[in-house]
């Protein structure tokens, strides 16, 4: 049981902590709103990361066909999202509404937090990071019952938690050393990327043989 948590906490930590377009999108969060919104959007790519991560425990099997079968659909309708995201994210000004007692409206964490679970969620590549992650630590508690599921998903969540945690608290004590106007040069450095991301999945999912020139 304990080292089954173990190795979900193993596999909780790597799978959220890379730097990427998620992790990027929590930081301009936590820098333009706020800590507590920054955690919110990690905890809503931490919702998306379980879920996968449950599936995946489930049957392999099942969703491999699932993938392969509906690969280019999901493919093209994650890089649109990520395409629109970023030119929303381009246009936005940090500097609106930026006074050291503003206080957001508290519908906003409703909607930090499903985004970022979309957004996270529209990425189906987490499950061959999963699989690879599964069979290097030989993690697969589905064979030894519910209770070390449980156990394994518990050590998964925590390692999330923790992540998001200190990433948003490091992140809001270093707000005060940056100049407000880099926010928005942020903004649009992160919406560029985003809209490159789904420009080259439109791209690559509609023009595959492009992945062998």
């Amino acid at each position: 049981m304990l080292e089954t948590a173990v190795k979900g906490l193993l596999v909780g930590f790597l799978v959220s902590s890379p730097m990427g377009p998620i992790n990027m999108l929590t930081i301009q969060r936590t820098l333009n709103r706020g800590r507590w919104h920054g955690f919110v959007s990690g905890l809503g790519a931490m919702l998306s990361d379980i879920t996968y991560a449950l599936i995946t425990i489930i049957g392999l099997s099942f969703i491999s066909d699932f993938l392969s079968e509906n690969e280019k659909i999901l493919q093209i309708a994650g890089s649109i999202i990520l395409f629109f995201f970023g030119i929303g994210v381009f246009k936005s000004n940090p500097l609106r509404k930026w006074t050291s007692s503003y206080i957001p409206e508290e519908t906003r964490y409703i909607k930090d937090f499903l985004s970022s679970f979309l957004l996270t969620f529209s990425n189906i590549a987490i499950v061959l990071i999963l699989i690879g992650l599964y069979a290097r630590f030989n993690f697969n508690p589905a064979e030894q019952g519910l209770h070390a599921v449980l156990a394994g998903m518990a050590g998964f969540t925590t390692a999330a938690i923790l992540w998001w945690f200190s990433l948003t608290t490091l992140v809001s004590h270093l707000r005060k050393r940056i100049r407000r106007n880099g926010l928005i040069y942020l903004n649009r450095i992160i919406g560029t990327v985003f809209m490159i991301i789904g420009i080259g999945g439109i791209v690559l999912s509609v023009f595959p043989k492009l992945y062998t020139v």
